[in-house]
């Protein structure tokens, strides 16, 4: 049972990130998985309540992740958040809060609860992360690292977007520039 619900959330995750929230049907779940839909529903009666799986798998997935990288330096802790979108873009996939930004007004408020805990989850841990490292010398910007924090994912989520349009080379421009341009001089 538990495996059932965890391919579902992982295969609507990878519909999201490909087709997006709005253009995916449990029948484009049940037909891979060789599923009724009726089993889908058992899981998550409604779309909404499948959405907030997927949200709350990646917020839990990123926790832990950050949870790992918390022993490491700050430029390797923010090397890894990168290294993170890069799978994403080698997969052909986007960041879920680049494809779910779109769409996000039609919604039900409690899946955009959600989607903005979990880019709230995001962008303080990188705002930390931006500041620990200004603070022992790693790190050089100007302003606010909360501020610096939304244009490094802003910038990420785009780079991800732009590779789909412009060729694969376009992440690896955006994001190593990005990151050099965060190195103290």
């Amino acid at each position: 049972m538990q495996d059932t619900k965890e391919k579902i959330i992982a295969l609507a995750d990878q519909l999201i990130r490909t087709k997006g929230y709005n253009a995916f049907s449990y029948k484009d779940i049940s037909d891979p998985l060789e599923i009724k839909n009726a089993a889908i529903h058992y899981h998550f009666p409604t779309k909404t309540d499948l959405g907030i799986a997927v949200v709350d798998f990646e917020t839990e997935r990123f926790k832990e992740h950050t949870a790992k990288w918390s022993g490491m330096s700050e430029d390797k802790q923010l090397k890894q958040l990168f290294e993170t979108f890069n799978r994403k873009h080698k997969e052909g996939l986007v960041c879920l809060m680049g494809t779910l930004s779109p769409d996000y007004k039609t919604f039900p408020e409690s899946l955009q609860e959600k989607v903005t805990g979990m880019s709230t989850a995001f962008a303080n841990w990188t705002s930390q992360c931006l500041e620990n490292g200004r603070k022992k010398g790693i790190f050089a910007f100007d302003g606010d690292a909360d501020d610096r924090a939304l244009l490094v994912l802003s910038n990420l989520l785009a780079s991800l977007l732009m590779s789909r349009v412009m060729g694969p080379k376009t992440y690896s421009k955006i994001s190593g520039q990005l990151y050099k341009d965060l190195l103290k001089k």
